[in-house]
């Protein structure tokens, strides 16, 4: 127990090691999940995207000035 009550400089070290896995599991190029995490992380921005330009009609008639 001589590393629990120990901070590092970045942060607590449960975010350190988090943040460590994150990059570690982003920059693991076989790894299967990571690829279903990523599609389905960019189909949801696209999702949101489509949902929240839906108030804009690209078809209708233009102001003239």
């Amino acid at each position: 127990m001589s590393g629990a009550g120990k901070k590092t400089e970045a942060g607590s070290p449960g975010v350190l090691s988090w943040i460590s896995s994150a990059c570690r599991f982003a920059t693991d190029r076989n790894d299967f999940r990571r690829n279903v995490l990523v599609n389905i992380g960019l189909f949801a921005a696209g999702v949101w995207v489509a949902r929240n330009l839906s108030d804009f009609d690209l078809m209708s008639p233009q102001p003239v000035t």
